[in-house]
């Protein structure tokens, strides 16, 4: 509304939405050259937690893991630790590679002075192509954060269901590392989605094993195949986890029916996978938006 700006990237997709006569700009590619008024069309809440607005940090990227022939994990050592709700995310920046990536965190600690991540490769990815290819030990990176909003709070006080695509699980391990250190599942249900290409592609299958050993029965996890076919029913190895064949969407949705009283969905995966599931939501279990909380990775 006043001030002088500087627009950092012209040519950005989601300028082409915005109404310049207004004054409309994307406050992601702007940069302040002046004091600013701004009117934001949005609905903006307090932060309430100092500890929790996001920073700028340095770590120590180190302890680099093959989960699968695609899948890595990494860990992120903070010199300064970072307060965060399960569920979020922060971005991570490589000296000599351009541009910072966006990962959702896979722990969760209050004051954490170690952030856990993983990644799935994608091609011609660059930090996937480094991260697979790297024989350092351990590397400075800055990060900023935490960001997202598709987070867990125990006080909301609601059923949860959480549909992930290959390395979009990440926040929901957050979610259940939470829930599973309050106790959540023992007066609320869980139910987890999985979706993967193969049965050589699950990872974190002793994790679920894990929590649902704490939950009992109110939490029940089921891995989707899409690429091969597989016997619907436990896992020949670990029985209290479940595996179907088809899209993990569509598994949701076949699953789902009739258990969407007072649910709130977390939903997280590759932007096709991520529609579907809203959409599966949304229709069949007839939910307000106001309860999906979603993250693509596009």
């Amino acid at each position: 509304m006043s001030g002088e700006v500087e627009n950092c990237w012209a040519d950005a997709p989601a300028a082409a939405k915005l109404k310049a006569e207004k004054g409309d700009i994307l406050m992601c590619q702007t940069r302040a050259l002046s004091d600013c008024l701004l009117r934001v069309p949005a609905v903006v809440e307090p932060q309430p937690d100092p500890k929790k607005i996001p920073a700028s940090r340095t770590g120590t990227l180190y302890n680099l893991q093959r989960l699968t022939r695609d899948v890595i994990s990494f860990d992120v050592e903070l010199t300064e630790p970072m307060d965060f709700d399960a569920g979020q995310f922060a971005t991570i920046s490589l000296p000599g590679l351009e541009g910072a990536r966006a990962y959702s965190m896979v722990n969760y600690d209050r004051e954490a002075s170690i952030l856990k991540f993983v990644v799935k490769q994608k091609p011609e990815g660059g930090f996937s192509d480094w991260l697979f290819g790297t024989s350092e030990a351990s590397v400075p990176v800055q990060l900023f954060g935490p960001l997202g909003r598709a987070t867990f709070h125990p006080e909301e006080d609601k059923n949860i269901v959480m549909i992930a695509g290959g390395s979009g699980i990440a926040g929901m391990m957050s979610i259940l590392e939470r829930a599973s250190q309050t106790n959540y599942f023992r007066d609320h249900r869980g139910y987890v989605f999985f979706g993967v290409r193969t049965l050589e592609d699950i990872f974190y299958l002793e994790d679920f094993v894990r929590h649902v050993k704490v939950a009992g029965d109110n939490l029940s996890v089921t891995l989707a195949i899409s690429d091969s076919e597989v016997a619907d029913g436990p896992h020949p190895e670990q029985s209290c986890v479940n595996l179907a064949s088809g899209w993990v969407h569509e598994v949701a949705g076949a699953a789902m029916a009739g258990h969407y009283d007072n649910i709130l969905a977390y939903v997280a995966g590759p932007p096709p996978m991520v529609d579907g599931a809203i959409r599966t939501l949304m229709v069949q279990g007839r939910l307000n938006p106001q309860f999906i909380r979603y993250d693509k990775f596009g």
